[in-house]
């Protein structure tokens, strides 16, 4: 069954640009543009007394801000921002926090994994250079052709986060944050950013999910350049067994897609996706391929440049999980790329 079959979606139709819609008690949702095939992303508004807390930022550009500004005329009624949380480091999420803590004058909330990973994304620090980068690709199988369309990008991430902020509250799992006459429990989930934080109130049984559960497609898990042999997959799987946990009921809000219930069946889908690409990668390895020869076993579609970045890290997240798991073997050739075989 598909999830529209399964999942249950309370809200049918997103707020407008530049507008709110109240999704339980003092939650509201906003919707802006991103420039990339995955267009939008939902963002969030939460009571806090007499000021309102903003849980995640958009991306860093002036169609956000702008959008930003008519929310600020708009809906907050000349209300103080107080906090500014950011679920985790990617650009649609941090994008424009340095600007939204600066014109508030508002800490900044998020993990301390999230938060340095920003910085050395950002600064080109710690390795990970688009040198690095492009080596790293070229040695799991990736063709002239396509390492070009990286040369030319440069620091993707800087250029989508105009500036970070430079002082940080520590968000831990467990953290029990009051906003409002609401207190929300922090759940660390893994897999698809360093330490990505969701956010759970068990008065209103909602959970702002980022991008670890999403309704209609599998938040993208990847290996970095810095971290080869990474399991980033087992860790996802691992982290929505956890938030499946919650009560049946949870409203669930994603950052892509609409709001749902169904977080339990969604768990479940996402498992067996994931069971299902994995068979697909295995039997793809029963003569041993470098993954940019199997990249296509997961992405039946043409991919630009931003998109093969995603695909080439998640497909060497299915690999890494079979080598784990001993159904796949890793090794080099004499011609230096890396290819992976059935044991």
């Amino acid at each position: 069954m598909t999830p529209e079959q399964v999942l249950d979606y309370p809200f049918r139709h997103p707020p407008e640009p530049g507008t709110a819609l109240e999704v339980a008690p003092g939650v509201f949702w906003l919707r802006m543009p991103l420039p990339f095939a995955l267009d939008h992303i939902n963002l969030w508004l939460l009571d806090d007394g007499e000021a309102v807390a903003i849980v995640d930022s958009g991306i860093g550009n002036d169609a956000t801000r702008a959008l930003w500004e008519q929310v600020f005329a708009a809906e907050l009624g000349g209300r103080r921002v107080t906090r500014v949380f950011a679920t985790h480091c990617h650009p649609d999420h941090a994008g424009l926090a340095g600007w939204l803590t600066r014109k508030f004058d508002a800490p900044f909330l998020v993990s301390q994994a999230d938060y340095l990973t920003a910085h050395v994304w950002h600064d080109s620090a710690a390795g990970f250079t688009n040198e690095n980068l492009i080596a790293f690709l070229a040695e799991h199988g990736l063709d002239e052709a396509r390492l070009a369309g990286f040369r030319a990008r440069g620091n993707h991430y800087r250029r989508n986060v105009q500036d970070l902020p430079t002082r940080y509250r520590r968000l831990m799992d467990g953290d029990a944050i009051a906003i409002g006459a609401n207190v929300w429990r922090v759940i660390m989930g893994y897999g698809h950013a360093p330490e990505h934080a969701a956010l759970y109130s068990e008065r209103l049984g909602v959970l702002i999910s980022g991008d670890m559960i999403l309704p209609k497609i599998s938040t993208n898990v990847a290996v970095s350049s810095v971290e080869p042999d990474a399991d980033p997959l087992g860790l996802f799987l691992a982290s929505i067994a956890n938030y499946a946990r919650l009560p049946a009921d949870t409203l669930v809000l994603p950052s892509h897609g609409l709001p749902f219930r169904g977080l339990r069946e969604r768990a479940e889908q996402l498992v067996e996706h994931h069971r299902l690409r994995l068979a697909e990668l295995e039997e793809a390895c029963a003569t041993p391929k470098a993954a940019a020869e199997v990249i296509g076993t997961l992405f039946r579609r043409e991919l630009d440049t931003h998109q093969t970045f995603f695909a080439m890290g998640e497909t060497l997240a299915h690999l890494n999980y079979l080598v784990r798991a001993g159904t796949l073997a890793r090794a080099r050739g004499a011609d230096g790329i890396v290819r992976y075989g059935r044991t």
